[in-house]
């Protein structure tokens, strides 16, 4: 369930008086690149070096990886005993099992522990077998995640199981910074956690923030520029990591329900009030597919989607009037 994203940030450099400061760093195994605006050059890299340390504390809390965090402790005692974690960290697990329920487990935490049979770095000569494609997703499943509020706990029922949050975890980070940022009284800025993204404030120049989304068929062209007012946005792609078989196209974004990879769309596009939400939901419709994914975004008051299929062909949810800001 990896997550790639294809959308260029626009950002104009004529300043009235504020300092726009940018800076790319390596945080949560992912590129993370931040923007911060602020009265000089110092006042920004200094918030800058804040938003770095908020996420890397961050990381040091849900990585799956880090022997020491708290989710590594959950996945030790996986069908063993219930582990004790922060607020911070049950809730987050919270909304993630939400996630699951709302897509049918189109997205799902557990999927940390699925076998990695499907490889997209050219070495497959043909489909997995129908059994080894069970086998790959038989210690998967949400409902084997249980939550205790009142003792605040988290158990994974099954041995072997594991919970890891990825590409969630980078749009909960870039929440928590834009929040603390605005706390602060910092009047606009960006984190982009590889294509989780959250903004608040302007341009220096008084403009809105804007994203460039491309059609991954033809990379070379933006087709659409959409202005972010106080939004994330997030992007889940396939277009660089797949296989054909058959002449059917597989994606590297593989359904935990089934074991088999995501076909259909190439490119899903989320905007909303959350990076968090926004991930959950552009990597749960790759899974679900157009019609089942666009429906569902309908559903959901203050969220809008593009969907770019196999085949190039771009679709929008009814919320958001994609002639608008097509070029």
């Amino acid at each position: 369930m990896k997550k790639l994203a294809f959308i260029a940030l626009l950002i104009s450099s004529f300043c009235q008086g504020q300092v726009l400061r940018n800076r790319t760093v390596k945080l949560m195994g992912s590129r993370f690149d931040i923007t911060m605006v602020a009265k000089d050059a110092a006042a920004a890299e200094a918030e800058i070096d804040t938003a770095i340390a908020e996420i890397s504390r961050i990381e040091h809390l849900i990585s799956d990886w880090m022997p020491g965090t708290q989710i590594s402790e959950v996945n030790r005692n996986a069908g063993i005993k219930p582990v004790k974690v922060d607020k911070e960290v049950f809730d987050l697990t919270e909304r993630a099992l939400q996630f699951s329920r709302i897509t049918d487990g189109a997205f799902d935490i557990s999927f940390a522990a699925m076998d990695r049979i499907w490889k997209f770095d050219g070495s497959m000569t043909e489909m997995p077998s129908p059994e080894a494609v069970k086998r790959s997703v038989e210690k998967v499943g949400y409902k084997n995640v249980i939550l205790n509020r009142e003792d605040q706990t988290i158990f994974l029922k099954k041995e072997g199981m594991k919970i890891g949050f990825g590409a969630l975890g980078e749009g909960y980070a870039a929440d928590k910074v834009k929040q603390m940022m605005i706390d602060k009284g910092v009047q606009a800025g960006i984190v982009n956690g590889s294509g989780d993204m959250n903004t608040w404030g302007k341009q220096p120049n008084g403009e809105a923030w804007t994203v460039g989304i491309t059609n991954p068929i033809n990379k070379n062209k933006v087709f659409a520029v959409v202005p972010l007012h106080e939004s994330a946005v997030t992007t889940s792609g396939s277009y660089e990591k797949f296989v054909v078989f058959n002449g059917k196209r597989y994606a590297h974004i593989i359904n935990p329900v089934t074991g088999y990879p995501a076909s259909g769309l190439c490119s899903v596009t989320v905007f909303g009030a959350s990076a968090e939400m926004c991930n959950g939901f552009s990597t749960s419709i790759m899974v679900l597919g157009k019609d089942v994914g666009l429906n569902l975004i309908n559903q959901i008051p203050g969220l809008s989607c593009i969907v770019v299929t196999d085949e190039g062909e771009v679709f929008a949810s009814k919320n958001i009037d994609l002639k608008k800001y097509t070029k």
